[in-house]
């Protein structure tokens, strides 16, 4: 590939080492060519590494700039232009329109925060650089949480690509820091920009307050910025000046951080910093502020220590903590060390910036009728359609990774941040037509949608999608649905003629729904037997359903009993649960806990249990992810659920279950998986309850491992369906 790289040429530290990175790893394979609009640091290091490199600088001139950048596009003719910087930014919008290339940018930091401190900056670079960000056509973003942040403000954000950045290990030395002789002074570094963006106060007082109780502490400071005499004041005012020692920029981070112990940052907002990798490679254990995306790096308490930004008495309790304990340093150090190295690596980010730059180049050669437009109960804060979505996306991302969506949902905004996605708002009519236009597939994404217990309206409105899809020249599968009930004789007539008339393929979550289908004489489409989609996501790390729990101040050590509830109108006797659960903990030694699926209307219906109750108990009132969801259910010796999902994800997790029936699905659910362990709730009653946890204790589960093996082999089916319409390609092969 050609790549034009273009960098404001004024970059220093992370910035400056991010882009020589860069563009020394993409030469390797790649014509490179760095253009940089300042003479200065990047420019001479850059052709010290054998780059081509062109300097820019006709000072305010800008005309002088465009012509001159404009001329070295057409001589070199990239494929594709990636931005560095506002002022960069602005010419690669400029080529884009003028060239008609592909152009992108790395969002290094926050762009609201770039020149904190600085109102005339703010007004011009900063005015000019909002601009052309929303005028790119990808974004290149270092962290999860800075993409996150342009999701929530707008972006699309499948046009935004994460790679965190990295750095060569490849000469790093394996061997740890020489522990200190008695008497030696314990050094604390930071390198960074002397601005308001890295709070280099809350730092230096940080500093202070751990220098009076070791005065072995001493302090370097690298980097150099317009905060520079302030800090320096500072360092007067709280008499540490003495210990505080302010370096400079640097050129030798790598000699600086040798001479570092305690590697610290405590910035406001951060991308993912170079200083942090840098410190590793030198076995420095390291402690930040909680902030972009550093906790990409640091696991807190494992390989460094976590505070959040401006907490002065946090950071120096660290800094304390780790200058008296030379063990905890090693270990720390090491440990970040291994992570840094193993996960951090050049390779891996140039691997990720190509792979980046191929799909944009795909994209752009694509015609015609492209992704999926996915239809279900989004958006509302059920947990359980929010999984069926996550699945549904997973499962189509693995046919084609680079795949557009669009999403419909009540909730566009949470929707398109969560999942990555395109959303519209579920009853905008305009956007689903004008989606289902540009898309291949429509998707009509599980759950009960075809069903009219709920009201006739909803039922015509999912049948409506279905038509408009079809109108629209779309290809249609049902995935992992779930069929009725439809009560009335004229809901079913209509339905079956709509089904008949637009579905190609229907995949079905339970053995109740294809009697349905073939009581009401659906048969034009090819219909499967599969599973819910949810049971084969992943579950969440031990670590991470610990801390789940922990979260909740449920010990993660104790037998579990879960518990499932919503509210519906015939759950008149809550006491009945309360009874069972007081049985569970009295009997067994599981302690009772009420888990909610959709908040906040399941968080009221264990209230009206636990107030019947005499055994200890939790009641969970959290939003947890779907992965957490099934670890936490999976970990319990016994799931009791109403809610469908939570029968799902107990035994996706392999812990056995006992169903409270308020509708056909929780039955049929429970009757594929091969168990009786379901009460009507009509008939709910103490005695029933006990008696199947009785029978549940008594089983173990085994029987729960077995079902949710056979239901994540069912649900293959589902992908295999989709890959046939998308593809167009074998069928099951």
């Amino acid at each position: 590939m050609k790549i034009m790289l273009l960098a404001a040429g004024g970059d220093i530290g992370g910035g400056k080492t991010h882009i020589l990175s860069l563009a020394r790893e993409l030469s390797t394979s790649n014509n490179v060519k760095l253009v940089s609009f300042r003479k200065g640091v990047l420019a001479d290091e850059g052709r010290e590494m054998g780059l081509d490199v062109i300097v820019m600088e006709n000072g305010l001139n800008m005309m002088l700039d465009m012509k001159m950048v404009l001329e070295t596009v057409d001589a070199f003719k990239p494929d594709i232009i990636h931005c560095h910087g506002a002022k960069a930014n602005m010419f690669g919008v400029l080529i884009k329109k003028l060239r008609a290339l592909p152009v992108m940018t790395t969002v290094h930091s926050d762009p609201k925060l770039d020149y904190m401190g600085l109102p005339w900056k703010q007004i011009t670079y900063g005015f000019i650089n909002s601009i052309a960000l929303r005028n790119m056509d990808f974004y290149i973003t270092v962290s999860d949480k800075m993409e996150q942040d342009l999701v929530h403000r707008g972006f699309d954000p499948q046009r935004i690509f994460t790679i965190y950045n990295g750095l060569d290990f490849s000469k790093a030395k394996n061997d740890s820091k020489p522990f200190k002789k008695e008497g030696e002074d314990i050094i604390v570094g930071i390198a960074g920009r002397l601005t308001p963006i890295k709070d280099m106060g809350t730092v230096i007082r940080s500093f202070a307050l751990a220098y009076k109780k070791n005065n072995r502490l001493k302090l370097l400071i690298a980097g150099t910025g317009e905060e520079e005499k302030q800090l320096k004041a500072l360092t007067k005012e709280l008499k540490v000046d003495h210990r505080v020692d302010f370096v400079g920029w640097i050129s030798d981070i790598q000699g600086f951080f040798s001479k570092v112990d305690i590697n610290v940052l405590a910035s406001l907002s951060e991308g993912f910093p170079y200083s942090l990798l840098e410190g590793a490679h030198e076995h420095c254990p390291a402690v930040a502020s909680r902030v972009g995306g550093i906790p990409a790096l640091i696991d807190h308490g494992e390989n460094g220590f976590l505070f959040e930004a401006g907490d002065i008495k946090a950071l120096s309790g660290y800094i304390y903590r780790l200058s008296i304990d030379e063990e905890l340093r090693h270990n720390l150090a090491e440990s970040l060390f291994q992570r840094a190295k193993t996960d951090f690596s050049l390779d891996s980010m140039r691997e990720k910036q190509e792979q980046a730059y191929r799909v944009i180049m795909k994209r752009r050669k694509l015609t015609g009728r492209q992704g999926a437009v996915i239809c279900g109960a989004y958006g509302r804060g059920n947990a359980g359609d929010e999984a069926i979505l996550k699945a549904i996306l997973t499962q189509l991302r693995e046919i084609d990774e680079d795949m557009p969506f669009w999403v419909m949902s009540r909730n566009k905004k949470e929707t398109r941040a969560v999942n990555k996605v395109k959303s519209l708002y579920i009853f905008n009519l305009f956007s689903f037509i004008n989606s289902l236009r540009k898309a291949k597939v429509f998707v009509n994404g599980g759950g009960s949608l075809i069903q009219d217990i709920t009201s006739s309206r909803s039922l015509y409105f999912y049948l409506f999608t279905l038509k408009a899809a079809k109108w629209c020249g779309c290809q249609i599968i049902m995935y992992g649905c779930g069929i009725g009930p439809i009560n009335l004789p004229r809901n079913r007539r209509i339905a079956a003629k709509i089904l008949n008339e637009t579905a190609d393929i229907i995949t079905l979550r339970d053995s109740v729904s294809f009697d349905v289908l073939r009581e009401m004489k659906v048969d034009k489409p090819e219909i499967l037997l599969a599973a819910d989609p949810t049971v084969n996501l992943d579950c969440a790390t031990p670590m991470k359903v610990n801390a789940a729990f922990l979260s909740e101040g449920v010990s993660p050590k104790v037998p579990k009993i879960g518990f499932c509830l919503r509210n519906w109108p015939g759950f008149n006797h809550p006491e009945y649960v309360a009874a069972a659960a007081d049985y569970a903990y009295k009997t067994y030694g599981v302690v009772p806990v009420f888990l909610p699926i959709e908040i906040p209307k399941d968080v009221s219906a264990a209230d009206k249990v636990t107030v019947y109750m005499d055994a200890p108990y939790y009641a969970c009132s959290e939003k947890h992810t779907v992965e957490e969801l099934i670890g936490m259910l999976g970990s319990m010796e016994a799931v009791v659920g109403m809610r469908l999902h939570s029968l799902v994800f107990a035994t996706a997790g392999g812990s056995p279950i006992i169903g409270i029936s308020y509708d056909i699905k929780v039955d049929s659910f429970v009757r594929d998986i091969g168990s009786k362990a379901c009460i009507p709730l009509a008939q709910l009653s103490e005695e029933k309850l006990c008696r199947e946890i009785d029978l549940i204790m008594d089983h173990g589960r085994s029987y729960a491992q077995k079902a949710a093996a056979e239901l994540k082999q069912a649900e293959r089916v589902n992908r295999a369906a989709a890959r046939k319409l998308l593809t167009e390609g074998a069928w099951l092969q």
